[in-house]
């Protein structure tokens, strides 16, 4: 500890004299140097230890006062106590905050829904063949897990107590261990449902739906960086993390299993479909045959299905826009006279003739009457179907293929780890996934879906018969402890960034970044590089509120969409939680881990995963489509 404690003193003491060496003498002090002072001295207070939301309040209230006090003493009181009430008001006022509560409630919720441990097991068997399985099922359910939470303390606490002693226990560096654990469990800073991309689109004024779509596709491509690094390093360094034996891989089979297994086939559709025959199937009851027969069907029922119900939609027929109108002359005036053009010739009209070489009127309607075109073929049948896109047959034939393979070795063992993904992971994803699909897909507001997403929860611990009124109550009370630090958080950062914009500490500093003549790009690397070093002092939080507001009004004379700045910055924040001396998940798995493992160990094996992550951050800024590409379809 002693090493860690000496880095953050020294950080702390560079803070105080770059303090001190870059603002004037006091006689040159003006409002914009006191307002650098205010944003460096929450640095000091905050690493010092005290609250981050009174702080912010205390600071931005003193120092607003400070702005007002050339209008004598009774005028600046009376600014400063508006200015207190009408941010505060503003932050209860932002309905976007709703969803915060409810989403942690919901992570609450499935916390102690007791699925993780099923979670892990399951994984760690589904993907034993794998270089590096223990980790990489390590990471899958951290990613799983946190979607599903979004507490970062919770998952990489309970990841240490499961995966950690089965890591170890298999022979795996303490470095791959405790950084698997450790980036997996942050991984839900960045994938939808996140906290940070509500508080950062609250903060922004960027819509949350659009943020959630951009999310899922770099927070999928970091996890998946992830698995890669891992199976390389357990492809290059067996010792990092050795293959597992024959006897961790081995599934326990039920009694019913085992004799279809010996007596007929070891593959489960052969094998059942052979036990309904004749008398082999004295021993196996026949529910339990068609119980099994239907579980090992599923996957081809449900891509049956979404298969029929895509061909439903893509091959739906545009819809026929009805005007209204009525064609002049289509209609009777109740006698014998019908109005063709909506005309009557006049009397004495007889005597006049086309001129040569036309065609009487109406003829070239005629004609097209009796030939229909395309477009009166559809007002004929305006049930016909159009034809299924190439798309739609080539994803058909590529899922029929793959459907094959999958039962050709689908075995009675892989049965058994398809039962146990259904009673763990299939319900948390299809809880995410209509949480997030209501969300994305138009369905419901985030707060709506939260709420929907807090049912679920429900759901899911009376399902797992964890839910009971300690657990209800203690899940209340700490979601609304939970939200309640990041409301105080808000009305704090509100007050602060008012009171810094009102000393002309914003002017000072846009005018500064302004004068580098920076193009986009630079600016860009400029404000990725302060936001990576604010995460060793700092958290995900107080980085948001306290610092965001300084980059947003730049970004539109730089012309950056606050939407991918802030997918950008979702990426970077993840180092919060990974970098040193304030690694929150490193102190996390510290607490469960065993004496022998040190904090230094734990930080090394961050380290290779922050590398990744910058990785992934110049892939999302190289090719922007990753995260632009989903809203850009959806809305």
């Amino acid at each position: 500890m002693r090493k860690e404690i000496w880095f953050g003193l020294s950080i702390l003491v560079a803070v105080v004299i770059a303090l001190i060496v870059l603002m004037p003498s006091p006689a040159d002090l003006t409002n914009g140097h006191l307002g650098l002072l205010m944003l460096g001295l929450i640095v000091v207070t905050i690493m010092l230890g005290f609250p981050t939301a009174f702080t912010l309040m205390g600071m931005g209230v003193m120092f607003t006062y400070m702005a007002y006090r050339g209008m004598g003493p009774q005028i600046a009181i009376e600014q400063t106590l508006d200015l207190m009430v009408l941010r505060t008001y503003a932050v209860m006022t932002n309905d976007v905050l709703i969803a915060v509560p409810l989403f942690i409630f919901m992570g609450y919720l499935v916390e102690r829904a007791n699925l993780v441990e099923r979670l892990f097991k399951s994984m760690h068997l589904a993907m034993a063949r794998l270089p590096g399985s223990l980790a990489v099922a390590t990471v899958i359910t951290c990613a799983v897990f946190a979607t599903a939470t979004g507490i970062v303390g919770a998952v990489v606490t309970l990841m240490g107590l499961l995966a950690m002693p089965a890591m170890m226990k298999a022979g795996y560096s303490v470095r791959l261990t405790a950084g698997a654990i450790t980036a997996g469990g942050c991984l839900g800073i960045m994938i939808p449902p996140s906290v940070l991309l509500i508080v950062y689109g609250a903060v922004a004024g960027v819509s949350v739906v659009k943020l959630y779509a951009g999310a899922f596709f770099p927070g999928l491509m970091l996890a998946l960086l992830y698995v890669f690094y891992i199976m390389i390093v357990a492809k290059i360094s067996p010792k990092s993390a050795p293959p597992l034996s024959e006897e961790e891989r081995r599934v326990t089979l039920p009694e019913f299993a085992e004799t279809i297994k010996n007596s007929i086939s070891n593959r489960v559709i052969p094998g059942v479909l052979g036990a309904m025959k004749g008398r082999r199937n004295v021993n196996v009851p026949m529910s339990t045959l068609l119980y099994t027969m239907v579980v090992a069907l599923l996957p081809a029922l449900v891509f049956t299905a979404a298969m029929a119900l895509t061909y439903n939609i893509v091959t739906e027929p545009d819809p026929v826009q009805d005007s209204g109108l009525v064609e002049m002359g289509s209609f009777s005036m109740g006698s014998e006279t019908q109005f063709s053009g909506g005309l009557a010739e006049p009397e004495g009209s007889a005597g006049l003739s086309e001129p040569l070489g036309a065609q009487p009127m109406g003829a070239d309607a005629a004609a097209d009457a009796s030939e229909p075109t395309a477009a009166n073929a559809a007002e004929v049948d305006p049930e016909a179907r159009l034809a299924a896109p190439m798309a739609f047959w080539i994803t058909l034939l590529i899922g029929a293929a793959l459907l094959f393979i999958y039962y050709a070795f689908f075995t009675f063992a892989r049965l058994e780890i398809f039962k146990m993904l259904l009673s763990s992971f299939f319900p948390l994803a299809l809880m995410i996934l209509a949480v997030l699909g209501s969300i994305v897909f138009g369905f419901a507001t985030p707060s709506e879906a939260a709420a929907m997403g807090s049912f679920g929860g429900l759901v899911l611990a009376l399902a797992y018969r964890r839910l009971n009124l300690p657990m209800l109550k203690e899940s209340v009370y700490l979601a609304a402890k939970t939200s309640a630090m990041v409301c105080w958080l808000f009305v704090g950062s509100s007050i602060f960034s008012a009171a810094f914009a009102l000393l002309g500490g914003q002017a000072i500093i846009n005018d500064w970044v302004l004068g580098m003549d920076l193009t986009p790009v630079e600016f860009m690397i400029l404000a990725q590089v302060v936001i990576f070093l604010l995460g060793w002092p700092l958290e995900w939080t107080e980085i948001i509120v306290i610092f965001m507001p300084i980059f947003l009004p730049l970004l539109a004379h730089y012309q950056i969409d606050p939407l991918f700045f802030g997918l950008l910055v979702a990426l970077n924040l993840q180092t919060a939680f990974l970098s040193p001396p304030v690694a929150m998940s490193a102190f996390y798995l510290k607490g469960v881990s065993p004496p022998h493992v040190t904090l230094n160990q734990i930080f090394a094996g961050m380290l290779p995963f922050m590398g990744i992550q910058i990785i992934a951050i110049v892939l999302l800024y190289t090719f922007p489509g990753i995260g632009l590409w989903l809203p850009e379809v959806l809305y």
